[in-house]
């Protein structure tokens, strides 16, 4: 079944089409450049919240959305500072507050663990420990869906998140994100490291090959809009 977008919690801020060009109900995105065909009902196991940077909304290279309707134990919320009300139920309250399921027992942050990495003057988050790892289904991954000066502003401004212990990726294999330029050879698009997370906190990367698949697709749907494409796949 195919995730509903309602899952969205209120106060999600959809892009806004262009005039005259009506948008999609699902993808929100101009029926001429829908990305429907894209989504892939995924299996998994913990729970995904992405915060979505306000102005990734509307970047049609953006993959947050198609990950979103992909996964079915999903949420997505937009916003540079939350309020900490909100905030905190989106850490430990119910995935979706209006069929309320069990919380979770452990709440990671996507996020690298490593000096490069970590904002001056921020504490450093608390030690993720093998015993919050052993069961995936209990577990909530919150996501920062920005670029990494974008997440790193996130972090500065909320400090419950950085009260959370952080989820770092290993062994990452190389992006197939050609749309956006990426500055360090491990980073990855949205869709990609949550993948990636969840393949290494569920123990196999084969529930997400399906997904990663479309997003190939997805890939080589925007690189045939750019100017000048079909003048090179002519």
């Amino acid at each position: 079944m195919q995730p509903d977008a309602a899952f969205s919690p209120p106060g999600e801020i959809p892009p806004s089409a262009t005039p005259g060009r009506p948008a999609c109900a699902v993808c929100l995105r101009p029926q001429a450049a829908c990305i429907c065909r894209w989504i892939t009902p995924t299996a998994h196991q913990a729970e995904v919240v992405l915060l979505q940077h306000p102005l990734e909304v509307s970047h049609a290279k953006g993959s947050a959305r198609l990950l979103h309707l992909s996964l079915a134990r999903s949420l997505m919320a937009i916003g540079e500072v939350f309020d900490p009300a909100l905030l905190q139920a989106l850490i430990s309250g119910p995935l979706q507050p209006q069929a309320p399921s069990a919380r979770p027992s452990h709440t990671l942050l996507l996020y690298p663990d490593s000096p490069p990495h970590q904002a001056p003057g921020l504490p450093a988050p608390p030690v993720l420990t093998p015993a919050m790892l052993q069961k995936p289904g209990g577990l909530r991954l919150i996501v920062l869906d920005g670029t990494w000066r974008k997440s790193r502003k996130m972090l500065c401004l909320n400090p419950l998140l950085q009260a959370l212990p952080r989820l770092a990726l290993h062994g990452l294999p190389a992006s197939g994100y050609r749309i956006r330029k990426a500055h360090q050879p491990d980073q990855l698009s949205t869709l990609e490291a949550v993948c990636a997370a969840l393949a290494q906190l569920e123990g196999s990367a084969a529930p997400f090959a399906p997904l990663l698949a479309a997003f190939d697709g997805f890939v080589a749907q925007q690189l045939a809009c750019r100017p000048g494409a079909g003048k090179m796949l002519a």
